[in-house]
């Protein structure tokens, strides 16, 4: 089991990390105190599978002594898994222009406190809890995206090609566009192998189309073009924390070309260090 601790300063982006650790398969629990950590880690524990990840949100409103998140840290240690902390921080003007933007009132901020007197406050308060952390993160001038990178690379020991996943389809334009394509690629332009007897009936898998369709030069040009555009702006895609990728190759009836188009592109793919999974939807369907 692995039981990590998100903490930090508010305004830092807790809540951000807590999504991002969300999709990233941890079951995630808001605001826990400190007294009730031991007994959640034991439930988890005696759980099912559903629990083998759990990060708990603690911050300064839920603290009633930080010396008691010590022990409870201490004694999780020393329990069967994994139990680490991670601090979340920014500048104190980061920090006041978040809450400015949002017009939330910081938990410290009372009538008679300004958000700057709050913010250093609560800086103060956590000074142990950040001592503890076993990660300090510092979104100061860090994206969206950046976060998400960094929590892959921490938490999953991913850089940010691990965190995209493409789909590579094939399929028919007589049937329609798949509605959940980011990209669509149309390869009608291509020499047709259902025009020729033996070839009608097989697929795009098989080598006899398969060598057909790529015995043209266009379309090893066509290919070349198409493994630079990806080979450009798939990192671009990951850099900015886009997390899926679809991309529609597409014929008349989504059996020969398309396929062996998209068979191909999926290697391709795959030799760049990208997650891939291929698949053909029309492929099946009778001509």
């Amino acid at each position: 089991m692995e039981i990590l601790i998100i903490s930090g300063l508010s305004g830092g982006g807790k809540s951000k990390t807590a999504s991002f650790l969300e999709d990233m398969g941890f079951y995630i629990v808001d605001n826990m105190p400190a007294a009730m950590i031991l007994k959640f880690a034991e439930f988890c524990a005696a759980g099912s599978s559903r629990y083998q990840r759990v990060a708990l949100v603690y911050d300064v409103r839920t603290a009633s002594s930080f010396t008691e998140l010590f022990d409870v840290l201490d004694t999780l240690k020393t329990m069967d898994g994994q139990c680490r902390m991670l601090f979340l921080e920014a500048s104190p003007e980061t920090i006041i222009k978040r809450y400015k933007e949002t017009r939330r009132r910081h938990p410290l901020s009372d009538g008679a406190m300004s958000l700057e007197a709050a913010v250093e406050k609560e800086r103060e308060l956590l000074a142990p809890v950040r001592e503890r952390a076993d990660f300090v993160i510092d979104t100061s001038k860090t994206s969206t995206a950046q976060l998400r990178m960094e929590l892959l690379r921490i938490f999953e020991g991913k850089d940010e090609k691990g965190g995209l996943s493409v789909t590579v389809a094939s399929f028919g334009f007589k049937y329609g566009l798949p509605l959940e394509a980011d990209l669509v690629f149309d390869v009608r332009f291509m020499p047709n192998p259902f025009y020729i007897d033996e070839l009608r009936h097989q697929t795009g898998l098989d080598d006899a189309v398969r060598d057909y369709v790529f015995s043209f030069p266009q379309t090893g040009s066509f290919m070349k073009r198409l493994e630079d555009l990806l080979a450009l702006t798939l990192p671009l895609y990951a850099e900015e924390g886009k997390t899926g990728l679809f991309i529609g190759v597409g014929c008349t009836g989504g059996h020969h070309r398309s396929v062996a188009v998209a068979h191909a592109l999926t290697e391709f793919i795959r030799t760049q260090g990208y997650s891939v999974q291929e698949t053909h939807r029309d492929m099946s369907r009778e001509s």
